[in-house]
């Protein structure tokens, strides 16, 4: 008897377990379940945006633990949804690129950000997210300064699929973690000033005439300042530096002359915006730097410390200068800071810091000084060899940008250059930009002869 009733037990339990799961392709009713549907099983796309989506709500959150977790189990998947995993990372990583476009970051600040706040393989990965993004767009509708920084960075497909440029090479964990991590960080970018037109949206056109940048006076100038890095001579270094400065403020006074004898008006004539890489240490200093070098040359900028780079406002010539000449400079100062050597107090503390810091403030305070000497005494001999009352054209050009300026930075913050609390730092910072007397003319032929 008791036999029995535990085979009826199992028949029942067996009848009730088929009836819950019930046949593949029926439907509950025929099973007696009015409104019953079985349960599907997840896609192996499901499966996987759920493991990311979670990643990456985790890395937001900032619970490394979690995430780490989860990029585990991203990397740890069976073979058979592998391809899911690299397809959902490589579209993610496309729509993030995209993201980042619309809200006004160009390529050179998203891979300066990358190397900035992650390392070198995010570097390479975001790059080559950034070159597949770029597929989609036919070069005539990329704007020109785009494709500059394109090739600058080397963005290019180099791939045949295109999981091969997540990089797996035998360590899917790392490489799983890193185009999270890239993944992370682009969709936290915080919205930008546009400075040119969308990848899709451009439309080229010929440049008005007057602004499009003369290489040759580019390829002079930086010989010049190439002179200026390469010499352990201070004074000599200085020297180079002031031609340099004395040949671009000829060019855009020529480009301000044949600007405003054109009569052009037009918007596609007006000031431009690119953003430079603004590096720790001693950031602030370095911020003044390029800000006295952009207002010698008819520019303006703004720092954005927390992102790392400065937003410089002008005309494309003086766009050009101010680059190469800030660049030059800043190698210059380190080199004289290096030379100067490390500095302790009395009592034998460290003040290498403290002197540094006060050294390139009171470097960039001289340059400024030194380059508006040249870059004046440059207006008033173009003035007597034009016969042409300059100041005015000059004067319209800077309110121009200045206009844009207030219109792109409608609630701009004065920042200072930073703490300056060491005196020697301060007189040695002066005198490595103020050894020299300026040979502007004859360091041009120089560098051009």
């Amino acid at each position: 008897m008791g036999k029995a009733n535990r085979e009826r037990r199992r028949a029942k339990e067996k009848e009730r377990k088929r009836r819950r799961q019930g046949p593949s392709g029926q439907t509950g009713d025929a099973w007696g379940f009015p409104g019953w549907q079985p349960q599907p099983q997840p896609s192996a796309e499901e499966i996987v945006a759920g493991l990311l989506s979670a990643a990456l709500d985790a890395r937001l959150d900032g619970d490394d633990g979690q995430f780490s977790r989860y990029a585990a189990a991203l990397a740890e998947t069976p073979a058979e949804l592998r391809p899911a995993v690299d397809r959902m990372l490589l579209g993610v990583l496309n729509q993030n690129v995209t993201f980042a476009w619309r809200n006004g970051w160009q390529p050179t600040d998203v891979i300066r950000l990358v190397g900035r706040e992650l390392g070198a393989r995010h570097v390479r990965l975001a790059t080559d997210a950034i070159a597949s993004e770029m597929c989609a767009y036919a070069p005539a509708t990329v704007d020109e300064r785009w494709l500059d920084q394109l090739a600058a960075l080397d963005a290019k497909v180099w791939w045949q699929r295109d999981d091969e440029y997540l990089r797996e090479d035998g360590d899917r964990l790392g490489m799983v973690t890193c185009a999270l991590q890239v993944i992370s960080l682009l969709a936290g970018l915080p919205r930008l000033e546009r400075l040119c037109p969308l990848p899709g949206t451009a439309r080229r056109t010929a440049r008005p005439a007057g602004r499009a940048v003369d290489e040759r006076m580019l390829a002079r100038v930086r010989a010049l300042l190439a002179k200026a890095e390469s010499t352990e001579f201070e004074a000599e270094a200085e020297t180079f530096t002031a031609a340099a400065q004395s040949l671009m403020s000829r060019y855009s006074i020529d480009a301000a002359l044949l600007a405003a004898e054109t009569e052009d008006r037009s918007a596609a004539d007006g000031p431009e915006g690119r953003r430079l890489g603004i590096d720790a240490p001693y950031e602030a200093p370095k911020a003044v730097l390029l800000d006295v070098i952009a207002k010698a040359n008819h520019c303006r900028s703004v720092w954005s410390r927390r992102l790392g780079f400065a937003t410089v406002l002008g005309f494309p010539a003086d766009l050009a200068a101010v680059e190469v000449l800030f660049t030059s400079l800043l190698v210059q100062a380190t080199t004289a800071m290096r030379l100067a050597g490390s500095h302790r107090d009395v009592l034998g503390r460290s003040r290498t810091r403290s002197f540094r810091q006060s050294f390139l403030a009171a470097y960039a305070q001289r340059i400024g000084e030194r380059l508006s000497e040249v870059a004046g005494e440059a207006v008033q001999q173009a003035a007597a060899e034009t016969g042409k009352d300059l100041l005015p054209v000059l004067a319209a050009r800077d309110r121009v940008v200045e206009e844009k300026v207030e219109k792109m930075f409608p609630d701009l913050n004065m920042v200072g250059a930073g703490s300056i609390n060491n005196r020697e730092g301060w007189l040695s910072g002066r005198a490595a930009a103020d050894q020299a007397v300026l040979d502007v003319r004859t360091k041009i032929a120089e560098a051009t002869s």
